[in-house]
């Protein structure tokens, strides 16, 4: 199996060396591990961007098509511990590639109405969930401040707390990346 049958780019652009290099770890987890091997065979991602998170931390976002999005969800813990594995000091996160359609005009003649799904807000919140997955969101608080800027806090599952506890900051900062908003992640504190 090529590794470029595992990039889908669009025509005329070429992958970078990360991308080349990811490629080259799933095809190579296709042909090692049997138990990976039918539900790797047609996944393919459409691009890779490496975040710095500070500290000397780095965070691999990786985008997949929207189709492909469940299919990978399948495999997406063990991919992403192998990964981690081949880049030691990153985290690894998968995001599906969607794409935001603006607002027709008032004048436009623009007879099809915009899919809900293609709405900023709608966006942001499936970015929100494809950063966390696994694990799910169980609540959320939007925090004005006297400046006027917004912090969302958001509030995870409390079963993954053990295996999520170090990644809530990649959260964060890809987050803030991907769409401008300010978030931070934490576990519900329970009162007993």
């Amino acid at each position: 199996m090529s590794i470029n049958n595992k990039i889908i780019k669009p025509v005329g652009q070429e992958p970078d060396a990360l991308e080349l290099k990811i490629a080259q770890c799933i095809s190579d987890m296709e042909k090692n591990i049997t138990e990976l091997k039918a539900d790797l065979k047609g996944l393919q991602f459409s691009a890779a961007k490496e975040l710095e998170i500070g500290h000397g931390r780095k965070a691999i976002v990786i985008f997949v098509p929207v189709p492909l999005l469940k299919q990978f969800q399948k495999v997406q813990s063990r991919l992403i511990r192998e990964l981690e594995k081949k880049f030691s000091d990153s985290h690894v996160l998968l995001v599906a590639q969607r794409r935001i359609m603006q607002k027709p005009a008032k004048g436009s003649r623009v007879k099809q109405a915009r899919p809900r799904s293609r709405t900023l807000i709608q966006v942001h919140e499936n970015i929100l969930e494809d950063i966390v997955y696994p694990t799910e969101i169980v609540g959320k608080r939007t925090k004005i401040k006297v400046d006027g800027s917004k912090i969302i806090k958001i509030f995870l599952d409390k079963k993954d707390s053990t295996y999520l506890e170090y990644k809530l900051e990649t959260f964060s900062t890809v987050y803030k990346k991907l769409t401008g908003k300010e978030a931070i992640f934490e576990f519900p504190v329970s009162q007993e």
